[in-house]
């Protein structure tokens, strides 16, 4: 599988990717990394305790790290619920959409690790 082809497979864009990046050595390294990133790890913990600040600070480093990479599905859903928890703005979602939200987020995040594992080993 060639890197463009993982890229249509996760449903990202890896013309973005290009754009932010410039060298596909560089997207490739950076999408191997982003199997063992600890951004989802540290979201689903946050929205298990309804931390705000936690739930900001990460969900806002997945978007940067998702819209860097062109995961623009994971970086949106990252998006909605950085501003849901942004200083200043009101909250709509109850505790319990939180928790979804971050839940559908993890089941993404594993279906792109899965398929990224699976460029790895060729």
């Amino acid at each position: 599988m060639t890197l463009q082809e993982l890229y249509y497979e996760i449903g990202g864009d890896y013309e973005q990717a290009m754009r932010v990046l410039r060298m596909e050595k560089l997207v490739d390294k950076h999408i191997r990394k982003m199997r063992t990133n600890l951004v989802v790890e540290e979201l689903i913990d946050a929205g298990d305790r309804i931390e705000p600040s936690k739930i900001f600070e990460t969900a806002h480093a997945m978007k940067g790290v998702c819209a860097n990479l062109g995961l623009v599905g994971l970086a949106g859903m990252a998006s909605e619920l950085a501003e849901e928890f942004r200083p200043g703005n009101r909250r709509r979602l109850s505790d319990e959409e939180v928790k979804t939200r971050i839940a559908k987020i993890d089941e993404a995040y594993k279906r792109t690790s899965d398929r990224i594992r699976r460029y790895e080993e060729g």
